[in-house]
């Protein structure tokens, strides 16, 4: 134990997905006694839901954190390595394009169903952590650490009293509502016109029926369908479509049309998934928004992850985010005999961070469904690929530095992402194709103006 704990009462963390699994792992592991209370049942015995898994992506920033929880070895046999990503096109052609010229810049996908029940099985199995599961948070009062908690299957009712209590209850917190009831935070949501619905592609005799080494994209413009690999050989697919329209989730209103849109859209889809339409019924249709949170905290009270700024998923950082939420609040916590001293320090350090990612996320969703079409996308890619040989540790694509350096914060891949966009701009105007030297690599990139003329 690094710091004493003079708080008799545990830390309480709402929330038993991925992040407040981790977090109470890395929590318990000062020395510090972590209650989790989660509204769901126990993932070691539920049964998944179909059709909202949202398949995660596990990059740089997330492995960092596994490993500092002593847990990377455990998930890794889980994970399935995704170096590129395959582009389909109308016409029923294929493209792959590595996400790194770097053979060890690799990010892994893998089921959160899966994860979450890994991370419960480590956390029980963690001295001075309990899970509870079954139990709703109805209120959070952060002046005196105070928690109403609901049983689900009873509707019984308990106050629990906690040290400090950590809000990682995902976008709909509970924990994040009694702040705002008492005006101790305010939160909005930017929602994304774009729904989403999952649909699953079998594996056929234990083979997988798709490339096993790639994120598979359908880009199509105003939308898209993804497909994620899973370790048995399956595929989650994932649509975004918009809700309303002509070409909208509005408008496949039978299994005619689904099936229509699909033979019109995704012709090598339909092969691979026998109850196609019947999977679009029964799934449900998901809302994808970004919410803006602030502050996070007030007395005893923090929210992470999700709670305090839920992304859309389309850089593949929600997960890793939160998983890096968790290691600076470890980190901090270290040094802290009572969690809610830092409280303030972790919002400032963040904040700019979660606001960046934010963004990003975003701008590569209008990529991965339009700009990847682009007929200069290989082009600048390439050209930054070049940069990146020529000046390696000065020219890092933005994308790299978001998934595979997680050293570098998500602000300052946003601050230099911008620089280095201008720089390709500008050379693929002029048409020049000899390597600029190393001055001028430097000037556009320390600089916030281009050079005169």
């Amino acid at each position: 134990m690094s710091a004493a704990r003079g708080a008799a009462a545990p830390v309480a963390i709402i929330g038993g997905g991925p992040v407040g699994a981790l977090l109470a792992i890395l929590l318990a592991r000062q020395g510090r006694k972590v209650r989790v209370f989660e509204r769901r049942n126990d993932p070691r015995g539920a049964v998944q839901e179909r059709g909202r898994s949202i398949n995660l992506s596990l990059s740089a920033r997330g492995l960092r954190a596994l490993e500092l929880a002593g847990l990377r070895a455990r998930i890794e046999p889980h994970m399935v390595a995704m170096p590129g990503r395959l582009l389909h096109e109308p016409d029923g052609g294929a493209r792959y394009l590595r996400y790194s010229q770097y053979a060890h810049e690799v990010h892994y996908s893998i089921s959160r169903a899966l994860l979450n029940r890994l991370l419960i099985e480590a956390a029980a199995a963690t001295p001075d952590v309990e899970l509870q599961f079954g139990w709703r948070c109805t209120d959070a009062d952060p002046a005196s650490g105070n928690l109403r908690l609901r049983e689900e299957a009873s509707g019984a009712g308990r106050d629990v009293d906690a040290a400090a209590i950590i809000g990682a209850d995902g976008a709909g917190s509970a924990v994040r509502a009694a702040l705002e009831r008492r005006a101790l935070c305010q939160a909005s949501e930017d929602p994304l016109e774009h729904d989403y619905k999952e649909i699953e592609i079998p594996a056929v005799a234990g083979q997988s029926p798709l490339r096993r080494d790639a994120l598979h994209v359908w880009p199509r413009g105003g939308f898209m369908l993804i497909a994620l690999p899973n370790a048995s050989g399956s595929f989650t697919a994932t649509l975004f479509l918009p809700r309303s329209g002509t070409v909208s989730f509005a408008a496949l209103d039978s299994a005619a049309a689904v099936e229509t849109f699909f033979a019109r859209e995704f012709p090598d889809v339909p092969p691979l998934v026998p109850d196609l339409a019947a999977q679009f019924a029964t799934h449900p249709q998901g809302r994808l928004a970004t919410l803006h949170c602030w502050p996070w905290h007030a007395g005893k009270a923090l929210l992470i992850g999700d709670a305090a700024h839920a992304i859309v998923p389309f850089h593949g950082q929600g997960l890793n985010c939160g998983f890096e939420d968790g290691v600076l609040l470890a980190d901090l916590a270290a040094g802290a005999a009572e969690l809610p001293a830092c409280f303030a320090s972790f919002e400032r350090a963040r904040l700019p961070n979660a606001d960046a990612i934010a963004r990003m996320a975003v701008e590569n969703y209008l990529e991965m469904r339009d700009t990847v079409r682009a007929g200069r996308f290989a082009e600048r890619k390439a050209l930054a690929e070049r940069l990146e040989r020529l000046h390696p540790g000065r020219f890092i694509p933005r994308y790299s530095m978001v998934m595979f350096h997680a050293g570098i914060p998500y602000a300052e891949a946003l601050r230099r992402g911008a620089l280095q966009e201008r720089l390709l701009d500008a050379l693929l105007a002029s048409g020049r194709t000899d390597p600029p030297d190393e001055g001028l690599v430097r000037y556009w990139l320390d600089e916030a103006a281009p050079p005169p003329g």
